[in-house]
This record gives structure tokens, sequence and C-alpha cells, in this order.
């Protein structure tokens, strides 16, 4: 294979280097393409544009793989703690024994957050979106830790930042959910791991002795597995954006979270949940619902099959699909949008409509089943997609402030006015 391109234009040939990446994927680089060409490439959405080169995760969508560091996705979700896939992405490498007996234990030690981020919780109005919550707390926790704010400063300030990000995050997500319910805020127990602890923080209670259920840990440890890292989504890709300006990780991750708010987004398996309700409150058969779908009609969309990335399956959705299994035969839910759902699946796996344009259900639509089991509200769904995602985000920080990325600064194609005089308002049309 040739490692050059050529590009001819306005009668020269440019030759552009192959960059081949150790999965074989390889990309034009166009790094010198306007100071050697005077021409800028054009890709809305960087749908076709690699804006960085990365160790952490690897995905081919054609033939349904997930690999986070060289490990597949599958192995790493029936095999591994969430907090060592954390530690994989964040690191490099599994830890050992030693190595993940203290990142536990840094992990405890710095998992209380501040007594006064109560009062800004107090202060937010009833209903408030836990997304708009959760965006603003991360990004206030840097006003508690001045020495956070610097990313260059040393190595042991960074992963000290690292440390409280990934130990607090769980202590904010439970408060959300309690301030909620109207609920006291439970403090983290030591002793539990960091899933359990957070289910502790979330359903437990001062009056009575929380025991987590251990079908319910293995579905959201799971869970959190199959949404650690995602390559360069476009939450990931707000990481290096606003990271490359120097900004500090708890700013930096807020942005992230705001990303992954927007319904496009973080918000799919939200939709599913809505979908769902639409089904029922319209009062038709799920069959019904699903000839409508395919026959197009204006409005009607199937929330949570296929994938915009996995173009065969999504890996993610075989393992999670277990799980969901589980966590409904053990908690025995009966819930009709849950029954709407089964019937869903059923219907478009069977359906050749759906089987021959590969629209399998993906994670989103397993992972709402879960979170409707397990009694989230429909808005929290998108804060539990961010608990996961947390160790990605500072993974891709990480790697970026390490590697010292330049402040990214995209081009554009300007398709405004051409220079025209200003005229006095009496003078205007």
């Amino acid at each position: 294979m040739s490692n050059v391109a050529k590009l001819e234009y306005n009668g020269q040939v440019y030759e552009l280097p192959i960059i081949t990446g150790t999965e074989n994927e390889s990309s034009v680089d166009i790094r010198k393409l306007r100071d050697t060409t005077g021409l800028v490439t054009f890709d809305d959405g960087y749908k076709n544009t690699g804006s960085t080169k990365s160790k952490i995760t690897f995905i081919d969508g054609d033939k349904g793989i997930l690999r986070y560091r060289g490990y597949g996705i599958e192995e790493l979700a029936e095999k591994a703690e969430f907090m060592e896939v954390a530690y994989l992405l964040i690191y490099g490498k599994l830890p050992n024994e030693a190595e993940y007996t203290e990142w536990k234990k840094q992990m405890t030690r710095h998992s209380l957050v501040h007594e006064d981020v109560k009062k800004v919780f107090d202060a937010y109005p009833t209903g408030a979106h836990p997304m708009g919550q959760l965006m603003t707390m991360v990004g206030m926790m840097s006003s508690f830790y001045p020495n956070s704010q610097d990313p260059q400063k040393m190595e042991e300030d960074r992963n000290l930042t690292i440390i409280r990000v990934m130990s607090k995050m769980p202590n904010l997500c439970a408060m959300m959910y309690k301030k909620r319910i109207g609920h006291p805020v439970m403090y983290p127990t030591n002793e539990l791991r960091y899933v359990e602890d957070y289910l502790s923080m979330t359903f437990g209670n001062p009056c009575e002795k929380f025991t987590v259920d251990p079908v319910v840990a293995s579905a959201l440890n799971k869970l959190l597995i199959l949404h650690a890292d995602h390559e360069q989504n476009c939450s990931a890709s707000t990481v290096r954006m606003v990271g490359s300006a120097g900004t500090n990780l708890w700013a930096t991750i807020s942005a992230a979270i705001a990303a992954l708010w927007g319904p496009s987004h973080g918000g799919a398996n939200q939709e599913v949940l809505e979908m769902l309700q639409e089904i029922k409150d319209s009062g038709i058969t799920t069959k019904q619902y699903v000839e409508k779908v395919k026959n197009k009609e204006a409005g009607v969309r199937l929330m949570g099959f296929g994938h915009r990335v996995y173009k065969n399956f999504d890996p993610r959705a075989t393992i999670i699909k277990k799980s969901a299994d589980d966590v409904l035969k053990k908690l025995g839910v009966v819930d009709p949008l849950l029954d709407i759902a089964m019937e869903l699946e059923q219907m478009a796996l069977s359906d050749s409509y759906f089987v021959e344009r590969k629209l399998y259900p993906n994670v989103d639509f397993y992972s709402g089943i879960i979170y409707r089991a397990l009694g989230y509200p429909t808005d929290m769904f998108t804060v539990l997609f961010a608990l996961g995602r947390l160790p990605g985000w500072v993974a891709q920080w990480k790697e970026m402030v390490e590697e010292k990325q330049p402040i990214c600064r995209p081009r554009q194609i300007y398709m405004g006015e051409t220079p025209r005089a200003y005229q006095s308002i009496k003078d205007r049309k």
C-alpha cells in the first residue's frame, strides 16, 4: 500500500502522507494541507475526520467490535469490576493486586463532598433537570480544589484531581436522586465497592440497613463498563476541545456532561421510555405501532434500535440483554411499559423488515429497561450514562494533556455576505 495520497489541484500534484493505526486503519494526514495548497477540507460534523491519535478505545462498527486498550468489551463486562476498567482506561493497564488495593483506598478516602455542596443543591428549584444540576455541580467543584485548576502542574496533582473526580461523582449523582424524592442525603460506606456504594447512597435510607441486591449490582456494573468509553463521540470530542484550552478537569467534565445531555447523544435511553409511554397512552397495540413505523408515518419513530456506528450489531446490547432479563426476573417488576418493551423486542427481532435493515435493539434500549425496573425517573437515565462514561472522559483528557495537544481551532467555509458599506439608519430599507 502506498504511504502517500496524491491531490491534484490547480495544475499541481501534492503528496499527502498516510497514517496507519495499529488496527490497520489508514488516514490522510492533512495537517499541512492549508499551508501547501491554500485549501481546507469540508467535513460537516467531522464524520470522516480523525481529530486525534489515541490509544484508548478501538471500534469497528462493521464487525461489531469494541475494545478498551486492546481488551474485548465482552471479556471485560463478564469478568471485570467497573473500577478495574476505569483504571485501565485512565492509566493504560489493568491494575495488579497492590495497585488496585491502593486505587480503591484512594477512592474511599476522597469520596465525601464538601458539606457546602448541599447548600447549592438546596437552592435548585423542585423539578430541576438532574443533568443541569450535575453539569453545574461538577463545574463548581473546582472552586473547592484550587490546585486542580492548572492541568499542567505536577503529575501527582493531576492524579489527585482524577481520584477526586472519580470518587465524588457517585456521591453527587446519588444526592440528586435523594433531593428529587425528598430524602436525606446518604454518606458513602467505605467497606462497599464502588457500584454497591453508589446503590446504597441512592436507594438506602438512615432508618434501616440497606442490602445491595447482587443481581442489580452486577447489571449496573456491566452497564457502567459498557458505557465507559466510546472513542471520539460527541462528549469525548468535547472533552478534547474544551481541555485543549488548558481548562481544568472539573470544568472539562462539566462541558462533557452538557454534550451528553443532548437527546441525540446521551438522551437516547430516555427517548426509548418516552416511546413506550407514547405507545401505552395511544391505546394502540405494539403490533399496530410497529406497522406505523414500517409505513413511515409522520412522527412515529422506533427508538433504541440500530446504531450510527455499529452497522451489524451492537456488541454491548448482546451483553446487557441477559442482565436486563435477570433484573426483571429477580425484581418481579409489574410494569406495562416493560411489557410493551418486551413485545417490541420480540417483534423487531423476528420481523424481516427490521432484520433486513439491521434494526436490532441497541444498548440504549436495554439500559432504559433496567433503569426503569430499578425505579429511576426517566430524566435520571442520562445521569447514569454520565457516571459510566466518566473514566472515558478522564482518560481522553489525561491523554490530551500528556501529549500536549494544541488548542482545537477548526476552520470553516464562509457562506455569508461579501464586503458592503455601512448605511445610516435612515437609508436602510
